[in-house]
């Protein structure tokens, strides 16, 4: 495999416009679980949890089961070795920005600074009547739901299903992918749509896609150039150690 790492690290130096692609893999060695596949959340919660039109039904059934998923137990988690190199890349000049599908926010507390939060962020609420954004760190989740000042319900800040992706985070997304002559995807199965499009919109503008996977995705035999099968904190480690020498 050190040759596969080697080979990387001299195409992410010689690249022009590198970014990174991320989806729940990427994360799963901070202790956050993916949502599809074995262990994901689908297996253990409601999908339905995440549907807009059954938390605007039932705010109040629903807001228990996002407290218990994304405050308490994901609110816990730390980046990891992959979070980190990426960090350094963008450091060192060699990665230009960051678009997860990830909600998390890992990517900004190992210090990336040009991310794109394609499904939201966790770190923030909105207010369903005003539109008022908190910092999530400052809203008392100990009464269900929580409330605005003007009453209002307030929602984590990431999407759920039935709404729309926020048009700022779309269009630069798409500015970045067509920009990119190198994707580094990390940890997704390609299946999340209209996200999954990305690496193949810089792909059909000629960019090589390197793919970081344990398993096989819908990139591997279509788009992907180079495939690594290893875990992102392993993988992106040994890449940066490439890239340091």
């Amino acid at each position: 495999m050190g040759n596969i790492y080697k080979e990387v690290s001299e195409l992410i130096r010689k690249s022009r416009y590198t970014i990174a692609f991320t989806g729940a893999g990427i994360s799963v060695e901070s202790g956050i679980p993916p949502f599809r596949g074995k262990g994901g959340l689908w297996n253990k919660y409601d999908p339905d949890t995440l549907d807009i039109t059954n938390f605007r039904r039932n705010p109040a059934g629903v807001w228990p089961c996002i407290r218990e998923i994304f405050y308490e137990h994901w609110g816990q988690a730390l980046p990891n070795d992959a979070h980190k190199a990426l960090a350094g890349m963008e450091e060192m000049g060699l990665l230009k920005g960051i678009v997860t599908m990830n909600i998390d926010a890992l990517h900004q507390k190992a210090g990336s600074q040009n991310v794109v939060e394609f499904h939201g962020t966790l770190d923030t609420m909105v207010c369903e009547s005003c539109g008022k954004i908190f910092d999530s760190k400052d809203v008392n989740l100990a009464t269900m739901p929580p409330k605005c000042g003007c009453g209002g319900v307030l929602k984590p800040n990431f999407i759920f299903f039935g709404e729309g992706i926020p048009s700022d985070a779309y269009e630069k997304s798409m500015v970045m992918a067509r920009q990119a002559d190198l994707v580094i995807v990390v940890g997704t199965t390609g299946e999340v749509m209209p996200a999954c499009y990305i690496p193949t919109i810089a792909a059909q503008k000629g960019a090589k896609i390197v793919e970081i996977n344990p398993t096989e995705s819908s990139y591997t035999h279509n788009i992907t150039t180079h495939y690594i099968k290893e875990t992102a904190g392993k993988a992106l480690a040994s890449i940066m150690e490439y890239l340091k020498s």
